[in-house]
């Protein structure tokens, strides 16, 4: 069953993508800004199976790529492929369901490294309900909607997830690991245009819960109903806390439980795009970050909101440059030094 991770005291860690094409750079990055909270990056640019959902497509039961677009033909019978992972996951047989280094490279370049002395060790994987309100079939109806299809993706995502997390600890060393799910169409909870299913999110969530030894969270860059969110007990809980914080703090009696029942925030607080980015100094950051935190620590107290918060960007940075991705990442860096009262 997925844990609680320790207290990450204002350290700075990164979210999902990164520009690079060369994964031992892309790592190496990483580790030079967040040495104590190192992530596995994605890299989009190097192909299509890089992107978010595609990455975590390879086991989809009749999945089908043509150009950047993936369906997934149902007029062919699926149903022992679709058996079989229902069945892996029960038997949690997860060796079936390893990442290909096409589709994560970083990932497995990441491996490489020695991580014993990290505070935490993290990997996103696409969420259930994103990849299922992405992926639509024949019909062009995503299978998020179709009960079936939800419940294996649940379970195939959950199946990657303890795989990815048996070869962060085996292969790096680290002790400690956080397997994060990027659900950006989670903004569609109580939508009527593009309803969600809360069952589904819930049981998706459940499905990798339970098969999670270390830490497991939620991203999510866009605003939703965070009290929702909180109820779903993750170890984190990843935001554009730069665009919603103030969303984010309407939800003050559930953020306070969350919190003191040892939930961890992480505060993407660095604009990723590059312009918005370019427009801000680390001075109006850390003030706009300083405000946050002093709306916080009248709930929870300061001490506590040091030890369950993390300081991130806003989202993958996959759409600057290499020396601009690093820039950011160093500033995110930067403000949690100042945070944490250390000098530069």
């Amino acid at each position: 069953m997925a844990a609680l991770i320790p207290p990450t005291h204002l350290h700075a860690t990164g979210i999902g993508s990164l520009p690079h094409r060369d994964p031992d750079a892309a790592c190496r990055a990483v580790l030079a800004a967040f040495p104590r909270v190192p992530y596995a990056p994605t890299l989009p640019k190097r192909g299509i199976l890089e992107r978010i959902v595609f990455c975590d497509s390879e086991h989809l039961p009749g999945r089908v790529v043509a150009g950047d677009r993936m369906t997934v033909d149902t007029s062919a019978g699926h149903a022992a492929a679709m058996e079989q992972i229902l069945l892996d996951y029960m038997e949690g047989n997860v060796a079936p369901y390893a990442v290909g280094e096409v589709y994560g490279s970083a990932f497995h370049r990441m491996l490489s490294f020695d991580l014993r002395d990290v505070l935490l060790f993290k990997f996103q994987l696409t969420g259930p309900v994103t990849f299922g309100m992405q992926v639509v079939d024949e019909r062009k109806r995503p299978i998020h909607y179709d009960p079936e299809y939800a419940d294996v993706v649940n379970k195939m995502i959950a199946l990657r997830a303890r795989w990815c997390e048996v070869q962060m600890r085996e292969r790096t060393g680290a002790e400690r690991t956080l397997i994060v799910l990027d659900e950006p169409y989670l903004a569609s909870l109580g939508s009527s245009v593009v309803p969600v299913d809360e069952e589904t999110v819930r049981s998706g969530v459940s499905d990798a819960a339970a098969l999670l030894e270390g830490g497991l969270g939620i991203h999510c860059c866009s605003n939703t109903d965070w009290g929702f969110v909180m109820s779903l007990q993750p170890a984190v809980i990843s935001f554009d806390a730069y665009r919603h914080a103030r969303e984010f703090l309407l939800y003050a009696d559930d953020l306070a439980a969350y919190m003191e029942s040892g939930g961890v925030v992480a505060w993407g607080i660095v604009p990723s795009e590059p312009e918005v980015f370019a427009a801000e100094t680390p001075d109006a950051l850390f003030e706009r970050f300083q405000l946050i935190r002093t709306k916080v620590t009248d709930l929870v107290g300061d001490r506590l909101f040091a030890e369950r918060s993390l300081i991130t960007p806003t989202c993958g940075i996959r759409l600057a440059g290499e020396a601009g991705a690093e820039a950011i990442m160093q500033v995110t860096a930067e403000l949690s030094r100042r945070a944490r009262g250390e000098r530069a």
